[in-house]
């Protein structure tokens, strides 16, 4: 009977550290890690409804770099617009989501990964491209707003 109880606790011990001792890597990826795993794809082809590094369109693209942090985000750019907190444009953070309207359809129709210094990166008709989301004169007009992660940490300054 005791070795019983002892078991018991045992089992219920280990059962009970289970989320202790393991560490998704949701839980460590900070927002500067996702936007430098998002820069390693720069130059990657164009193919629409691509989900791979053969070829992304852009919400492939968004969730293929999130999936490496194992993030799981809606298929489409639309989709991921709804999940998320917004975030003014003046407290855009590297690994922010960025979102624009009316590209190739109404509504929300684009997303990018916010990389710091006004620009994101996306998936575009040319493949895999930086943009600067003041001053270039096709994406600043049709920016529709931002979106953190919950489970992305805000890397500190150091």
């Amino acid at each position: 009977m005791k070795n019983r109880v002892i078991q018991v606790l045992m089992a219920v011990f280990l059962i009970s550290s289970i989320p202790f001792l393991t560490e998704s890597k949701a839980s460590a990826a900070t927002t500067n890690e996702i936007a430098s795993y998002a820069e390693k794809f720069y130059g990657t082809p164009y193919k629409f409804g691509g989900t791979t590094p053969a070829g992304f369109d852009c919400s492939g693209y968004i969730r293929y770099v999130f999936d490496n942090f194992d993030i799981n985000l809606p298929r489409t750019s639309a989709d991921q617009f709804r999940v998320g907190t917004s975030v003014n444009k003046d407290n855009l953070q590297p690994g922010d989501l960025v979102f624009f309207a009316n590209t190739y359809k109404k509504g929300i129709s684009h997303t990018g990964i916010y990389i710091g210094n006004n620009e994101f990166i996306s998936a575009k008709s040319r493949g895999v491209l930086k943009a600067n989301l003041k001053t270039d004169s096709y994406w600043a007009p049709k920016y529709a707003g931002a979106k953190r992660i919950s489970n992305v940490k805000i890397a500190s300054k150091n």
